[in-house]
């Protein structure tokens, strides 16, 4: 048997704010939807790999999504690490930063942390 990544799930409680923050902070676009009168999922990508990033939206969830203690997240390796931390600051996302590691976490609308890692780093 052979298992390939496919995709990574967040639950999101205004759909085109998040597709706009992926946009924008990590450049993923939108490369497939399925919308369902429950529920819509879209597929965001980066053109450079298959695995895509899910987000579900629940129509008609009101309350903030649990994320228990933030001990999640999804990390993103970028090519221009300074030019990077430059627009997440710009947007106000950074929310834990490791210097040390030279490593540092943005967070979505909804919380969920992303790890931005320099390319090569790991």
């Amino acid at each position: 048997m052979n298992f390939k990544f496919l995709h990574s799930n967040i639950y999101v409680l205004d759909l085109e704010k998040s597709i706009d923050f992926y946009n924008k902070a990590l450049g993923l676009k939108e490369v497939d939807c399925l919308d369902t009168p429950e529920f819509t999922l879209v597929y965001m990508g980066d053109d450079e790999t298959t695995h895509q990033l899910e987000l579900s939206w629940i129509k008609g969830q009101k309350e903030a999504y649990n994320l228990g203690d933030n001990t999640f997240h999804i990390a993103f390796e970028v090519d221009d690490y300074e030019k990077a931390h430059e627009l997440h600051e710009k947007m106000g996302c950074i929310c834990y930063e490791n210097k040390e590691m030279g490593i540092y976490f943005i967070n979505d609308p909804d919380g969920n942390w992303m790890e931005v890692i320099p390319k090569g780093r790991f």
